[in-house]
C-alpha cells in the first residue's frame, strides 16, 4: 500500500505523505462499508426495536451474556488453527497490553477525582477493545488469513482477561475479593473456554449434534451484542461529563496503538502476528461493556456514549495505522 506514486523508472513522484493512491482510498472506504455502516445499522435496529416495540436491553443483554457468548468463545477456540512460536508470546502481549492500558486508565481517573464506581466504568471503557465484531473482520480484510488466525488467539486471550476483569471490577465495589470471585465464577464465558481446552486435550472432534446449536448459538452472539448497543442508546442520554467521554475515546484509540506497538517491539512480535496485535488493542470500546455495565450497573451512560463515539471515531485513526502496519 503507498501514499505516493511512482515514475516508471521507480523515483518517487511526488513526497510520502503528500499524495494519496486510488488504492488507499478504496480501502478506507472498504473499512467505512465493510465494517463501520453494518455496526450503526444493526444498532439502528436495536434502536427501533426499543423505542417501538418495548424490547427489555437488561433481557436481551443477559441471554447474550448468559447464553450466546459461551457458545462463541467455544466455538473460536475448538475451530482455532493458530500455532506457532509467537502464539504464546501473543497471549501474554493480550494480557500485558490490557494490563497497561487499565494502569492508563487508572492513573487517568484518579488525576480526575473520580468516585470510585465512575473509576471502574472508565478503566473498563479504556481497557476493553472492540476485538470481535469490529477487530476479526478489519484484520481479515486488510492483512488476511495468516493475520486472522492470529487475531483470534489474541481476541480469546483478552476476552476471557476481560471476565475475569470485569467480574474483578463488579465484585470489588463491595470491597470484598470473594465479591470479585463470586462474579467470576457466574461467567458463563469462562466455561465455555474451559471446556473447549477439555476437548483440545482430549483431541477429539466434538459431534455434530453438539456443534450444530452451539454454531447456531455463536453466530448470534456478534449482532445481538450490536442490538443491544443500538437498546442501549435509545436510552442514553447527553452524558453529564462529555469531556470524560471525549478522554476515554482519546485513550482507548490513541493511547492504545502506541502501548501495543511498543510492547510488540519488546516482545520481538513481528509481521501477521503484529499487525493482529496492534490492530485488535486499537479497537473503539467494546460493545460488551454496554452488556457488562448493565450487568454490573457500572455507569451504562457513560460506556454506552464513550462506545458509540469512539467507534464513529475509529476511522480517523485505524485507517493510517493500517497503512503504516501495511
Amino acid at each position: 500500500m503507498g501514499f505516493f506514486t511512482q515514475t516508471p523508472n521507480g523515483a518517487a513522484a511526488s513526497p510520502p505523505g503528500s499524495q494519496v493512491t486510488i488504492g488507499d482510498l478504496t480501502l478506507l472506504l472498504s473499512i467505512l462499508v465493510s465494517d463501520i455502516l453494518p455496526v450503526f445499522a444493526i444498532a439502528a435496529a436495536g434502536f427501533l426495536l426499543a423505542r417501538y416495540a418495548g424490547a427489555d436491553v437488561r433481557t436481551v443483554a443477559r441471554v447474550v451474556f448468559y447464553s450466546l457468548l459461551p457458545c462463541l468463545a467455544f466455538r473460536l477456540l475448538v475451530t482455532s488453527k493458530a500455532s506457532g512460536g509467537n502464539a504464546g508470546r501473543l497471549m501474554l502481549l493480550a494480557v500485558l497490553i490490557m494490563g497497561v492500558m487499565g494502569l492508563v486508565g487508572y492513573i487517568a481517573g484518579k488525576s480526575l477525582g473520580l468516585d470510585s464506581k465512575s473509576l471502574r466504568a472508565f478503566m473498563m471503557v479504556v481497557m476493553f477493545s472492540n476485538g470481535g465484531n469490529y477487530g476479526l473482520p478489519v484484520v481479515r480484510f486488510a492483512f488476511g488469513a495468516e493475520a486472522l488466525t492470529y487475531a483470534t488467539i489474541f481476541f480469546l486471550t483478552g476476552s476471557v482477561t476481560t471476565y475475569v476483569t470485569s467480574a474483578f471490577f463488579a465484585g470489588s465495589h463491595r470491597s470484598k475479593l470473594a465479591g470479585a470471585m463470586e462474579k467470576i465464577w457466574k461467567m458463563p464465558s469462562l466455561y465455555g473456554v474451559a471446556l473447549a481446552l477439555l476437548v483440545l486435550a482430549l483431541g477429539r472432534p466434538v459431534p455434530e449434534a453438539v456443534m450444530r446449536p452451539v454454531e447456531l448459538l455463536s453466530d448470534a452472539a456478534l449482532p445481538v451484542m450490536i442490538l443491544v448497543l443500538g437498546m442501549q442508546l435509545e436510552r442514553a442520554a447527553r452524558p453529564a461529563r462529555p469531556g470524560l467521554v471525549l478522554l476515554a475515546v482519546v485513550i482507548s484509540l490513541v493511547a492504545a496503538p502506541l502501548v501495543a506497538l511498543g510492547l510488540s517491539a519488546a516482545f520481538g512480535i513481528t509481521g501477521a502476528a503484529r499487525q493482529a496485535a496492534v490492530i485488535l488493542s486499537s479497537m473503539p470500546v467494546a460493545v460488551i461493556t454496554t452488556i457488562l455495565a448493565l450487568e454490573f450497573e457500572l455507569a451504562p451512560d457513560f460506556v454506552t456514549s464513550a462506545v458509540f463515539v469512539s467507534t464513529l471515531a475509529s476511522p480517523l485513526t485505524l485507517a493510517p495505522l493500517i497503512a503504516y502496519l501495511s
